[in-house]
């Protein structure tokens, strides 16, 4: 690691209790769009860790006592104050992922709107009344919070990422400290700022910098909950490390969406629909229909569509309001990216992309790769960049047995105006999100999260309300 001194910019700090903490280390912060130095970001040390863990410890000790209508009252307020602020947290988000501007934007309710549904969900009530048990004995059941949750989050959308985690284990009557990735930490301490002027002192801290912080976070004792999303290696990493003290472990992990597309639709809305889709973000997003499985009797047409529109995509810088698909977050990341496709290129073919960008920032062509075999790395691994690969299957069951033949189990989309092909994969498709005729759609009544190696756990939803709580069984004799 290399440690780097930046007086002239912009340093963000740990939010630890109700002080701003610079610790003894920085490291840069990078906009992904030009390759330069924007901000220092604060390193997180064991002992700072262990600081956040004892500031949220001692406010668990009063927060676990109010009302469910106090907690969302609260929450009402942040979701106000980050809605108030949407211009800044879109440029925030373009700076730190490189998303353009115009789709960090449109995407900006999403990134409140969670904090408003367990706002609501905070005063459902979640106790169960048994009632009389046998002679003189009665029986309930009560839900507690947890106590001290640790939440680590990715960089690919940091804003939304933590609302995810924040909304519900605060709704719960948790008390948390979350460990923000250190590529992207421009937007997620802007809301802890936030936070810190309508929360209590330690209800919400934030410790910043590399994997050293993370680690010390899974591992400590006095963290009740660690909730990953991220890696499926770090996520197995963060388990292991949970398991040593009991504490309850959440994980939401990588993914490689199928997408079956079968004839008789309209195969020109949705090679447009896909295609949008599938750059989104530059492709970094665990849901994004990366691997697309066509019906024989649809694929010449299908592709020819969907190239059209993926070559449209203009790649551009991040706050460029003609931008459509932006950089890759990191060099590191842009480099794993390309050797994806490098490496694809001696297997498949490359009908679109393929080559370097010579660019200070840190870019990828759209690339699109037709017929790669089943088990090519390009349709077995999570790229996780504008990379899309296009098989064509013989019949439905191939495209099923395609579909499934994967580590991942996060989410998956089918294409059919037949009832019967659209409820079979919906049985069938081995996935935590099922998407018939559309793909992406995400909202917080519904519960997010996958099978097999993309981890356990649920996002959103009341299911999210019940991973961050615990339940305690009370038996009264009454006579």
């Amino acid at each position: 690691m290399t440690i780097v001194e930046m007086p002239a910019l912009p340093l963000l700090h740990h939010l630890i209790g109700d002080a701003r903490v610079a610790g003894s280390e920085v490291l840069p912060v990078f906009n992904p769009s030009t390759g330069k130095e924007v901000a220092a970001q604060a390193v997180a040390s064991e002992q700072d860790v262990d600081a956040a863990v004892r500031a949220a410890t001692t406010a668990f000790k009063t927060w676990r006592s109010t009302t469910s209508a106090q907690r969302a009252e609260l929450l009402y307020k942040l979701a106000d104050a980050i809605a108030a602020e949407s211009e800044n947290f879109a440029r925030l988000e373009s700076l730190d992922v490189g998303r353009p501007i115009t789709a960090s934007r449109m995407e900006m309710p999403f990134n409140y709107d969670p904090l408003r549904y367990f706002a609501g969900a905070a005063r459902v009530s979640h106790g169960t009344s048994i009632g009389n048990v046998g002679p003189g004995l009665h029986a309930r059941v009560e839900r507690e919070p947890i106590g001290v949750v640790g939440l680590i989050i990715p960089w690919n959308f940091p804003l939304l990422e933590a609302v995810w985690k924040i909304a519900p284990a605060l709704a719960a009557g948790n008390t948390l400290v979350m460990k923000v990735t250190g590529v992207t930490p421009l937007s997620t301490t802007r809301i802890f700022e936030l936070a810190s002027k309508i929360f209590p002192p330690g209800v919400l801290n934030l410790i910043l910098g590399n994997s050293v912080g993370g680690k010390a976070l899974a591992a400590h004792p006095g963290v009740s909950m660690v909730s990953l999303t991220g890696a499926t290696t770090t996520g197995k990493q963060v388990a292991a490390s949970g398991a040593q003290t009991l504490k309850r472990v959440h994980l939401e992990l990588g993914g490689k969406a199928p997408v079956l597309v079968h004839p008789g639709i309209d195969l020109a809305a949705a090679a447009e629909y896909l295609a949008g889709t599938g750059f989104a973000n530059s492709g970094q997003d665990c849901t994004a229909p990366s691997r697309v499985i066509v019906h024989e009797a649809a694929y010449d047409e299908f592709v020819s569509y969907y190239l059209k529109h993926a070559g449209d995509i203009k790649v551009g810088a991040g706050l460029d309001e003609t931008t459509t698909m932006g950089p890759l977050v990191s060099k590191t990341h842009r480099d794993s990216v390309q050797g994806f496709v490098d490496r694809a290129k001696a297997y498949a073919e490359i009908a679109l992309g393929g080559e370097g960008v010579e660019d200070n920032g840190y870019y990828v062509q759209p690339t699109v790769i037709l017929a790669p075999a089943q088990d090519s790395e390009v349709v077995q691994e999570e790229v996780f960049g504008p990379v899309v690969s296009i098989q064509k299957a013989r019949n439905e069951d191939e495209m099923l047995t395609w579909a499934n033949d994967v580590q991942y189990g996060l989410s998956a989309s089918v294409w059919s105006n037949d009832i019967n092909v659209t409820q079979r994969a919906a049985r069938e498709l081995e996935f935590g999100t099922v998407w018939i005729n559309t793909h992406m759609e995400v909202v917080p009544e519904a519960p997010f999260g996958g099978f097999g190696n993309s981890g356990y756990g649920k996002e959103l939803s009341m299911m999210a309300l019940e991973e961050y709580s615990r339940y305690k069984t009370v038996m009264t004799r009454t006579s």
